[in-house]
């Protein structure tokens, strides 16, 4: 797409006016629904992190084993927070491979991520099965009644919980931690959360640089970054039973479940990846 390439529409409620993290992600991913200021800022972000198309990658791979690990431990309805702008290896797309039962319900309030949601599904899903509403992981009680009004999700069974790589766009102050904690609460026994979370604790310092570079030029857009350390994203996931390898660098975590090229090109420099993850069980 060059820059005077633009996507068919612009939904009711855009903010033209800075870049989006949802669609400089959909951009770094190789996706179409971006604006020439999202390419713009993620052709800055790449001067300063070459490898960061890589890294959306690694992440969006790590999402892909981490739900395949959830249906094949029995968990086929999953409602993803902060799902971004359809992509390859969408949670539905994963998880019905291997059950074509599989449930989702997509969530976010960007609105180029939820029209281009509803446009996938509408053309390749199930209204019986999946779903995508405009909300803001934050308001969680209106999330949470939103999801399950859809008809999708069954209450009585345990649900895969997702917050991908979106968690850094909402920092404690602004109720991360809470909202976080509120969603544990009312997940049913045996759910599973599964995060990432972009980090500096840890990141070798010929990298640290490139990340705190980037880190200041989101906090020119409407979607700046709070990075939190390993102990703080750890406490996320509260008393849930974390899956083995626990928290650790997104390349580190569970290679055998899918086949992820681009985690193998970081596999020898985890740290290099800037994002860990994990996934946990409710007792």
């Amino acid at each position: 797409m060059t820059d005077n390439d633009e996507p068919a529409f612009a939904p009711q409620g855009i903010d033209l006016e800075r870049p989006n993290a949802a669609r400089i992600y959909d951009w770094f991913l190789g996706g179409t629904a971006n604006w020439a200021i999202d390419r713009e800022f993620g052709e800055k972000a790449l001067k300063a992190v070459p490898h960061g198309k890589l890294n959306a990658h690694v992440n969006r791979e790590f999402l892909g084993r981490a739900v395949t690990y959830a249906v094949r431990n029995g968990i086929t309805q999953f409602l993803d927070l902060g799902s971004g702008v359809p992509t390859v290896g969408n949670v539905h797309q994963v998880a019905d491979k291997l059950d074509h039962g599989s449930r989702c319900v997509y969530v976010d309030n960007e609105p180029v991520a939820v029209a281009h949601s509803r446009i996938l599904l509408e053309e390749n899903g199930d209204p019986s099965r999946h779903a995508v509403i405009n909300g803001d992981l934050r308001d969680v009680e209106h999330v949470w009644q939103q999801a399950f009004r859809t008809g999708v999700l069954d209450p009585a069974k345990p649900i895969g919980l997702l917050m991908v790589a979106v968690l850094h766009f909402v920092s404690p102050e602004d109720g991360g931690e809470a909202a976080v904690a509120r969603y544990r609460e009312l997940l049913p026994p045996g759910s599973l959360l599964i995060m990432s979370h972009g980090t500096t604790d840890g990141v070798p310092p010929e990298h640290l640089v490139q990340l705190q570079s980037v880190h200041e030029q989101y906090k020119q857009s409407s979607t700046p970054i709070s990075l939190r350390t390993r102990a703080e994203f750890s406490a996320l996931f509260g008393d849930f039973d974390l899956v083995e390898p626990g928290v650790v660098w997104l390349p580190e975590w569970r290679l055998d479940e899918a086949e992820s090229e681009a985690t193998a090109e970081v596999a020898h420099n985890p740290p290099a990846s800037f994002m860990l993850g994990g996934v946990a069980r409710k007792g």
